[in-house]
């Protein structure tokens, strides 16, 4: 990937890789609370990546929104 790229379409990016993180976040956690009857450790699986969602969306909300979220 060698394409050079303006600030706006680097922003546009950064947003629509948000938007993909809190669909997956959504759907993971959606998947953590079916497996957890029945599958438990699927269900754990589902969870850990719940929570790489989760970390995936703090970043990228600290990268496009700088000091918005405190501790």
């Amino acid at each position: 990937m060698t394409d050079v790229v303006d600030s706006d379409e680097l922003l546009r990016r950064m947003h629509r890789a948000r938007a993909c993180a809190v669909a997956q976040e959504r759907t993971w956690r959606a998947r953590t609370e079916e497996l957890r009857p029945t599958d438990p450790e699927g269900s754990r699986d589902a969870a850990v990546r719940t929570i790489a969602y989760e970390a995936v969306l703090r970043v990228l909300d600290e990268v496009l929104t700088p000091g918005r979220t405190s501790e």
